[in-house]
């Protein structure tokens, strides 16, 4: 495992870091809650990804209904000072957390209440990496930075963070946080994949303008770059193309045709086609650490793989280039 600064912060991650948004569900979908990997399946995720050398672990409140949060927590706990003291947490503050008007968003109230739920959950006194999980047209960006600079004073968060952020409103808050001498997002936490290219075209010039990291989320677009949806057969049961419906806009039929492309092209080259993907996001000099979100220990044998293949400027054209043609987001 290799470990890199994360953006301009003296922070080291490992180059792939561990998404947690399977444990005790599928993400923040309620209807998905404890329906995935259960507390022992987490369990001998992390153990995995921590043998692997991985010491970046992902998640957010709204995970699993807070059961991801209470997984890490638990997972840390048994292991002790060894293990904690080493592993970076990030968790996220924004996406729905119960029925009630108020218990969403990136208001001050909202964010002073979940930080002190996660740390509960997380077992932790503080955060390494606090992430925004998206824009909330709602309140005002300042309110939202000012809240989340008082943290960081606080000492409860050493770093911000922001996903799922257009290149606009990310601008945006640079510039609210100059003007108010208040700490700013140090990365950012969007999807990037061979399947979805546009981070390339006005997001990842601002971040090597501005000295940003970027911890791309599905680097595997959902499991479609991993061969395991064929043309004209049914989603496998329990898989996330099954489980999420939403996850398919990723692609339509003209998909097909450049996956085949790129399986081929793969196994030429002799290796499999989830780790040659994997490697492709990890090739960007812009990209920091994907986040992969495996299922399964299994899921993780991709990491070693992919940190082996190299892949130069012309191969990445290359291989971009097999998706060029169809209906995706490339």
């Amino acid at each position: 495992m290799r470990y890199v600064n994360l953006g301009r912060t003296g922070l080291k991650i490992s180059t792939i870091a561990l998404g947690c948004g399977n444990f005790g569900g599928m993400g923040s979908v309620p209807a998905l809650f404890g329906k995935v990997a259960t507390r022992e399946e987490a369990f001998a995720i992390m153990d995995k990804a921590w043998e692997l050398g991985i010491n970046y672990f992902d998640t957010a409140n709204s995970y699993g209904g807070g059961l991801s949060e209470s997984f890490i927590g638990e997972w840390l706990k048994q292991k002790g000072t060894s293990v904690s003291d080493q592993v970076i947490l990030s968790t996220k503050v924004y996406s729905p957390v119960g029925d009630g008007p108020n218990d969403r968003g990136l208001s001050r109230r909202h964010i002073l209440r979940q930080i002190d739920l996660s740390l509960h959950r997380l077992g932790v006194d503080h955060l390494d990496l606090y992430i925004i999980h998206g824009p909330d047209p709602e309140t005002p960006l300042e309110e939202t930075l000012h809240a989340l600079d008082d943290l960081i004073h606080q000492g409860k968060v050493c770093y911000i963070g922001a996903a799922n952020m257009p290149v606009w409103l990310l601008t945006k808050a640079l510039l609210i946080s100059d003007r108010f001498h208040l700490h700013r997002f140090e990365w950012v936490q969007n999807s990037y994949s061979l399947l979805d290219q546009a981070e390339e075209h006005e997001m990842f010039p601002l971040c090597q303008d501005q000295h940003f990291g970027h911890t791309p989320f599905s680097p595997l677009a959902g499991g479609w770059l991993t061969g395991k949806y064929r043309v004209g057969e049914p989603f496998p049961a329990g898989s996330r193309m099954d489980l999420r419906p939403d996850f398919r806009s990723l692609v339509s039929e003209k998909t097909y045709p450049a996956l085949d492309v790129l399986q081929r092209y793969a196994t030429e080259r002799g290796v499999d086609m989830a780790s040659l993907a994997l490697a492709w996001v990890m090739s960007h000099p812009v990209v920091t650490a994907p986040l992969i979100g495996p299922r399964r220990p299994e899921h993780l044998d991709i990491v070693n793989s992919a940190l082996e293949i190299r892949i130069d400027t012309e191969e990445r054209a290359t291989i971009a280039g097999f998706f060029k043609n169809d209906n995706s987001q490339a």
